[in-house]
């Protein structure tokens, strides 16, 4: 399985460079997770991966078609989202904040790393995510991690930055 810091090396300058900047256009929902909860994160192709929680970290709603959850890590959740309002029950609607380099992945992308069909990697939380042709393969500016998000997700929750 390729590394987090293998992605990284290999795909930060094609991003910044054949890629373009984004921000999160949509709202978040999100309250402190409870450590050992169990995140299954489902788009809208599928399962896509899942993650524990541990202590500090936050559990994150997306408002997409799927309604996508994921958990964050405490720092990162800090990094990247500003409470706006509570909404009661622990839960909080945040502002995103930050920008990030994405690119939609094709084949030719992928088989630059020896993948055919699908390409497996490990995600900042350590368990193995793929990306496939259509997907997005985004890492923030501060080049902090690297990621998959589903093609449908990204329409719906990122806008193009305009320099």
């Amino acid at each position: 399985m390729i590394t987090q810091e293998e992605m990284l090396s290999h795909f930060y300058s094609h991003l910044k460079s054949q890629g373009k900047k984004y921000k999160k256009k949509s709202l978040i929902k999100a309250k402190k997770a409870k450590p050992g909860l169990v995140v299954v994160t489902r788009t809208s192709d599928g399962e896509e991966t899942r993650n524990t929680a541990e202590e500090g970290d936050w559990l994150v709603e997306n408002q997409t078609s799927a309604e996508e959850k994921y958990l964050v890590k405490a720092e990162t959740f800090e990094k990247k989202y500003t409470l706006r309002h509570s909404i009661g029950d622990g839960w909080g609607c945040y502002s995103p904040k930050g920008e990030i380099y994405a690119k939609e992945m094709t084949a030719a992308d992928l088989a630059a790393l020896g993948a055919q069909d699908i390409l497996e990697f490990q995600a900042p939380w350590k368990e193995t995510v793929i990306i496939k042709p259509g997907d997005y393969l985004v890492i923030p500016t501060d080049k902090s991690e690297i990621y998959r998000i589903a093609r449908k997700e990204f329409g719906e929750t990122y806008e193009v930055v305009n320099e």
